[in-house]
């Protein structure tokens, strides 16, 4: 059963970094598109950043140029990237897992991250 633990959330202050995980266990790590999702308070989880077992990636516009996504294979760790965050990037963030061929999604239990001065 494959499971996803997010790290590396917590407060910052506008302008600043973090850099959130999600290890990865229980299936072929490479066989999965990894995603990475963002809930606000009040609103919708929307995906922000995936990645393919083929190597193709994106981020959402939102956060294109400050948001990087990537993976380790080795490691089994998927990699969000955040710098020059804004208030409004605030939101618990949620990793993704689905195997290619299958619809099943498996979600991480997710992780806070607050951008404030």
């Amino acid at each position: 059963q494959v499971q996803l633990v997010e790290s590396g959330g917590g407060s910052v202050q506008p302008g600043g970094s973090l850099r959130l995980s999600c290890a990865f266990s229980g299936d072929i790590f490479s066989a999965y598109v990894m995603r990475w999702y963002r809930q606000a308070p009040g609103k919708e989880r929307t995906s922000i950043a995936y990645f393919t077992p083929g190597g193709t990636s994106n981020v959402a516009t939102s956060v294109k140029g400050r948001f990087t996504i990537s993976r380790d294979n080795a490691k089994d760790i998927v990699y969000l990237q955040m710098n020059n965050l804004k208030p409004e990037d605030t939101a618990v963030y949620y990793c993704s897992a689905r195997r290619t061929e299958s619809n099943d999604v498996t979600w991480g239990q997710g992780i806070q991250v607050t951008v404030s001065s």
